[in-house]
């Protein structure tokens, strides 16, 4: 039966992803099942994106009760529930006006009209090596991994990237022909890594003295992920741009940037907009979203479990050094570098019923649900341990 899936979805859609043979049937909590009711615990999230896991009486009721009232409203007409939802996004992100999107890559997309807009496009715009900022034009350009640029040459202009935590490089690059630098506090698809202090407080003296932007992309990283509410918290300080999705709506498709007062009047009216952006069902599951997180204290408990997770995986990275380099992450969003290639690792984890992915080669990437419980912590933690004793 999975062979005939598989083929038949190579006759139907373009190949451009390596689907994993299992059909799913259904999920509840932080558990997938299969046509077969096989049982699957998901250390991946739909790559970070169910926060409260599958099948959250919650949003059910939340999304049931928007659909009934209307699924889609045109922008131009004011929307309760939307304004809900941002109301709440801002209040937690410290920001003050916030433009809704559909995913990700729009919102780095909306970030890089809006610099541009503001600075002229002669200035530079920074990101950084091994990011990853999404697959349209501009996002693409703004991505640091060459593998997914590759073939779509010529990319946008003046969009440049600077070595990850290279003090010395982002002192000589940044000058007054800076527009903005993009960052991933945390980066995601580049392998779990962390900005250094030192190198956050260079690029604010910097600010300082050149005036450009500081974009937090927090699209992977935010939503209480981490144990805070975005990465860049952990630095005490307050971006001007935040762009985050994934998580926010709780499954369905949204997407935020969000800016202080003094970047309010940028955009004009017919500027910038979006379709389907800050769709009323999304923003009623993501309402939900922000208030078992910030509300009802999900993120106390993403901040323990996250800190009993991390310590249980350096305690197998002591037994086993040769296959372990290094664990690393905050919260929720923790990566184990291994000495080798790890997809092997992810094909043994899913026969032991555990669904997980594998990043920058040889990162086992871990983003489960916000929901898990330490009980389920345990089982991944006991399997993975069987599969390295076997190594």
């Amino acid at each position: 039966m999975i062979d005939e899936l598989l083929s038949k979805s190579k006759k139907v859609f373009f190949d451009t992803y390596n689907r994993i043979p299992i059909e799913i049937s259904h999920g509840e909590g932080v558990h997938l099942y299969d046509k077969n009711g096989v049982r699957y615990l998901d250390m991946f999230s739909g790559l970070g994106v169910n926060a409260l896991g599958y099948s959250h009486p919650k949003i059910i009721e939340a999304v049931s009760n928007q659909i009934s009232k209307y699924a889609h409203l045109s922008n131009n007409y004011l929307s309760e529930i939307q304004l809900e939802f941002a109301e709440k996004l801002l209040k937690y992100s410290n920001m003050e006006k916030v433009f809704l999107t559909n995913s990700g890559t729009e919102t780095i997309e909306a970030a890089i009209k809006l610099i541009r807009l503001h600075h002229g496009p002669y200035k530079k715009i920074f990101s950084l090596t091994n990011s990853f900022h999404g697959r349209t034009y501009a996002a693409m350009t703004l991505t640091g991994k060459q593998k997914y640029k590759s073939g779509f040459e010529p990319l946008l202009p003046n969009i440049y990237q600077l070595q990850f935590n290279n003090i010395d490089e982002l002192i000589n690059s940044i000058d007054e022909n800076t527009a903005a630098i993009f960052v991933e506090f945390i980066q995601g698809e580049g392998g779990i890594n962390e900005v250094d202090k030192e190198f956050v407080e260079s690029l604010l003296k910097l600010r300082s003295q050149y005036n450009f932007f500081i974009v937090s992309d927090c699209i992977q990283c935010g939503t209480g992920r981490t144990g805070q509410p975005y990465s860049h918290n952990y630095f005490n300080f307050i971006p001007d741009i935040i762009v985050t999705a994934k998580a926010i709506g709780g499954g369905l498709p949204l997407g935020a940037m969000m800016i202080k007062n003094q970047f309010n009047d940028i955009f004009s009216i017919g500027q910038h907009g979006t379709t389907f952006g800050g769709n009323p069902i999304s923003c009623a599951a993501g309402k939900i979203v922000i208030e078992e997180v910030y509300e009802n204290g999900l993120i106390e408990i993403v901040k323990e479990n996250g800190n009993y997770f991390y310590e249980q995986l350096n305690i197998i990275k002591s037994k086993y050094s040769d296959s372990i380099k290094e664990v690393r992450g905050r919260g929720l969003m923790l990566g184990v570098e291994l000495t080798f290639p790890g997809s092997s690792i992810i094909k043994k984890l899913r026969e032991k019923n555990i669904l997980s992915n594998c990043t920058n080669e040889n990162v086992i990437r871990l983003l489960p649900p916000l929901i898990i419980q330490k009980n389920e912590i345990d089982f991944f933690l006991y399997s993975f341990e069987e599969i390295l004793k076997v190594l």
